[in-house]
């Protein structure tokens, strides 16, 4: 799969998309978001090992 590709194949849903970016989220809006969601994230995404090959 491209990632470069936006994932779009009409040029009026592009827009649509591009116009996200200029979304700017309160503290609150993060905060309902992660409310709505109910997940809880726990734990290292990688084992330590992994963790330090990503240069992160």
């Amino acid at each position: 799969m491209d990632r470069a590709h936006p994932g779009t194949r009409r040029l009026e849903r592009l827009n649509e998309n591009l116009g996200a970016a200029a979304v700017e989220l309160t503290a609150d809006d993060l905060r309902d978001i992660d409310a709505a969601a109910g997940v809880e994230i726990v734990g290292a995404r990688y084992p330590e090992h992994l963790e330090r090959m990503t240069n992160l």
